[in-house]
């Protein structure tokens, strides 16, 4: 009689378990938006959800302390004038969204971003545009339009060097930011006209899910430097929802989430056939309108939990925790590799300027504890600093050896200068004037055209290893 060969995994038997009902946050109000995003980011501080709100758009946000019955009256971020689409935080700072969130619930409604990222021609999501900004300084570090139509996700890779997407074309692309090319791409990864995801593995493959030509669903994992064939291609079950996956990075595993089911599927990836093995489903009774994931840093080793998710369901939002079954109470080392932690590797000179860098790990052998609040400064650049000049700025000059003629220079740009300024105000304001003229003429609002921190429209992605966003 010939065995069955069982495959060693020490995920195998993950298995996921609902929180009770009191450690559960209720009485949310979960947008109705319908865009294929996960409506919910977590860290190991806060949980926030996008939520249904007139006359623009709003998201909650809570720390993880806060669970039960949410006050109907609890204060939200609101400084959208148009839906939010997708959220997601800054993973060198627990506070950041990069609105500043403060370590305490909020007193207020919060109106006020620490900064407006404005560069796109229409609302994000809509023009097809890749913007990677340094939120430090509010600037555009690279723009790419090489998509031509809806830009479905876009997912970086370990270092931070180049990222993923997939776009309304059938097209999945590899993009090199700093060269503003695409190095590669596949046409129909999936040979279905649903839309995709991708996600950069650890190991540098990319992978997929999408449709069949017959609307099943699918998972794929590609090498990047041959998409002529899968490395793996494997058909799931008919259904219409989008299936989000999420990755772990330490333990090579993705967790599937469509939107509209009430199961999570996970797999493990590995580099022995079939590649993708299949671990098992975690089941509930009601469908999820999104889903968050915990970062690595946030699960508790002392129960040997390996990932919490965070599944919305249409008023309240669920943690599920994700367990590896063992007796000993003792560290599990081979479960917790050290894990990407909250510094940075680079700035975001030292990424532009073509330097790569893995990201910085942390031990979680004595757990993690988030640290207290880092406001973010952030410093704008003078616009006057670009402006050309004939003269020879003052910052060239010796102080010392100012002369009469010098000191007449210094005067006449301020002038100049100062005019400059004047102008450019009675410029905005009668602009602004027109503008209120128009809006009152056609009884219409502008369509909204800028992308504020946090509740940033969609595609979007944090740069990993610099302190960069795309949005």
């Amino acid at each position: 009689m010939s065995r069955s060969i069982v495959r060693q995994s020490k995920f195998r038997h993950v298995f996921g378990q609902g929180v009770k009902a009191e450690q559960g946050y209720d009485d949310i109000r979960v947008s109705k938006v319908t865009w294929d995003s996960s409506f919910c980011a977590v860290n190991p501080k806060f949980l926030a959800v996008i939520v249904e709100s007139s006359g623009g758009g709003s998201f909650l946000v809570l720390p993880l302390s806060k669970a039960g019955r949410v006050d109907k009256n609890y204060p939200l971020v609101i400084g959208h004038s148009g839906p939010v689409l997708d959220i997601d935080w800054c993973p060198h700072n627990d506070n950041i969204l990069v609105w500043q969130i403060p370590d305490q619930s909020l007193s207020r409604p919060l109106t006020e971003p620490i900064v407006v990222l404005e560069g796109h021609s229409k609302r994000v999501g809509s023009d097809n545009l890749i913007i990677i900004w340094n939120v430090g300084t509010g600037e555009p570090l690279v723009s790419m339009d090489d998509h031509p139509d809806l830009i479905y996700n876009v997912s970086w890779n370990w270092n931070g060097s180049l990222f993923c997407t997939t776009c309304k074309d059938r097209r999945l692309r590899v993009c090199d930011p700093r060269k503003r090319e695409v190095v590669a791409e596949r046409l129909s990864p999936h040979d279905g006209v649903r839309p995709m995801r991708a996600i950069f593995t650890k190991d540098g493959n990319i992978f997929t899910t999408g449709f069949t030509r017959m609307s099943q669903r699918e998972l794929g994992l590609w090498d990047p430097t041959n998409f002529e064939e899968p490395i793996a291609l494997l058909e799931l079950d008919t259904s219409n929802g989008v299936l989000l996956p999420y990755y772990d990075p330490d333990a090579n595993m993705v967790y599937l989430c469509g939107k509209g089911d009430s199961s999570i599927r996970y797999f493990e990836i590995t580099e022995e056939p079939p590649y993708v093995h299949y671990l098992n489903t975690f089941s509930s009774k009601e469908p999820q309108r999104g889903m968050g994931i915990m970062p690595k840093r946030g699960v508790d080793v002392s129960k040997c939990e390996i990932a919490r998710l965070f599944k919305l369901h249409d008023k309240k939002c669920e943690p599920i925790t994700m367990t590896v079954p063992r007796k000993s109470d003792l560290f599990q080392d081979d479960l917790y590799p050290d894990t990407a932690g909250p510094e940075p590797a680079l700035e975001p000179e030292e990424w532009m300027e073509g330097r790569d860098e893995d990201p910085i790990l942390v031990s979680m052998r004595q757990g993690y504890v988030p640290p207290k609040s880092r406001e973010l400064k952030v410093a704008k650049k003078n616009v006057l600093e670009s402006r050309p000049s004939t003269r020879r700025s003052m910052s060239t000059c010796d102080g010392n050896s100012l002369t009469s003629q010098g000191l007449e220079r210094l005067m006449e740009e301020l002038q100049n200068l100062k005019s400059t300024v004047l102008s450019q105000e009675r410029r905005i304001c009668d602009l602004e004037n027109k503008l209120s003229q128009l809006n009152h003429v056609s009884g219409e609002s502008e369509e909204p055209r800028e992308a504020r921190l946090g509740g940033i429209g969609y595609p979007h992605v944090v740069a990993y290893k610099a302190k960069t966003f795309a949005l």
